[in-house]
């Protein structure tokens, strides 16, 4: 290379640094500072070209090019560096000196709302809290033993055929009651003992308009001195009319279930008709709503408790069919569709 190539490098260098200040100075976006660093320090840019033709230019003058193009990248990348900072300060305190236009129209805020089985939920275990009891929930992953085994329902007991249930191991079933729930309390806690336990359960039954193998529960258990029958009717006729409303009328008849004896099933005045008989209520007049009866001695002994001393009543509700009564409801899969259409009705 020849002295003049290397004047021309010089003269190249210094046009860069130039033109780059200029074009810096004038760079209104950031955007447009990226261009700019790209054309004079990118892979293909115009420092970096003569930084990698070094190799042609002799080897006396290697080293003066070589620290004048470098100081010029340096120089060219400070300045593009101040710049983008000060644009980004501009442009943070543009959008702090926006004012709001309190001319436009305000945006509506779409609140969610409750959904009906939590809201039934809600209502069910209002009405016992107001009656003194107190709200325990419990594992939907169950032992044989608190799920069966606890309540009176060894594993040769033909109540268990009744119970379609799923498992998860052997001796670890998806829970097909809350009452596991009361047995676990009762272990713990001292008499008295007033208690409701809401939550989910599952057993095998085919999916129609009034069966399902997830459904909501809620159970109640009173345990005291001297719990009779008569408190229990008591106790869900205060249920019944908070419900279903003022003047609601229950009727309790001989049931069967293996942790409760006497056992009752519990019927409530039909809601469509008030009574009269309709087809809702296949012209009986009545709807059967829940399972109760008086906890059987064998489950208070094998707890601990003194049957002698101490009695008490349970029973057990499905949420969704309370629903169904209460709003009027034909198909129990409604609930699990999350059909807005019908969600926003409630």
């Amino acid at each position: 290379m020849n002295e003049k190539s290397f004047e021309s490098y010089l003269k190249d260098i210094e046009k860069y640094l130039k033109n780059s200040s200029i074009e810096v100075e004038k760079a209104s976006m950031i955007e447009k500072l990226e261009e700019i660093y790209h054309y004079y320090l990118g892979r293909k840019g115009n420092i970096t070209h003569i930084l990698r033709s070094l190799s042609s230019i002799p080897e006396d003058k290697r080293p003066i090019i070589g620290k004048i193009a470098n100081e010029a990248s340096e120089q060219i990348g400070k300045i593009i560096n101040e710049k983008r900072d000060y644009l980004k300060e501009k442009r943070i305190e543009e959008i702090l000196e926006e004012k709001i236009d309190v001319t436009l129209p305000g945006r509506q805020l779409k609140l969610g709302k409750l959904h009906l089985l939590t809201k039934t939920i809600n209502e069910i275990t209002n009405i016992f809290i107001g009656m003194g009891y107190i709200v325990v929930e419990g594992p939907e992953v169950e032992l044989d033993y608190y799920n069966f085994e606890a309540l009176n329902i060894p594993p040769d007991h033909p109540a268990r055929t009744l119970q379609d249930t799923l498992f998860i191991t052997d001796r670890m079933p998806l829970r097909t009651h809350t009452s596991p729930v009361q047995v676990r309390y009762m272990e713990k806690h001292k008499l008295p003992i007033y208690l409701i336990s809401p939550g989910r359960v599952y057993r095998r039954d085919n999916i129609d308009s009034t069966h399902s193998s997830m459904f909501t529960q809620i159970e109640g258990l009173a345990v005291d001195k001297d719990i009779s029958m008569a408190h229990l009717k008591a106790t869900l006729e205060v249920f019944a009319e908070k419900v279903f409303g003022e003047g609601t009328k229950i009727r309790l008849l001989p049931g069967y279930f293996p942790y409760t004896e006497p056992s009752a099933e519990v019927l409530v005045q039909c809601q469509e008709c008030m009574g009269k008989g309709c087809s809702v209520c296949k012209r009986s007049g009545w709807i059967e709503i829940l399972g109760s009866g008086m906890v059987h001695p064998h489950i208070l002994e094998n707890i601990g408790i003194d049957s002698e001393e101490f009695t008490g009543f349970a029973f057990g509700m499905g949420v969704e069919r309370i629903a169904m009564l209460k709003y009027k409801i034909n198909d129990m899969r409604l609930f699990f569709e999350n059909d807005l259409r019908f969600l926003r009705q409630f």
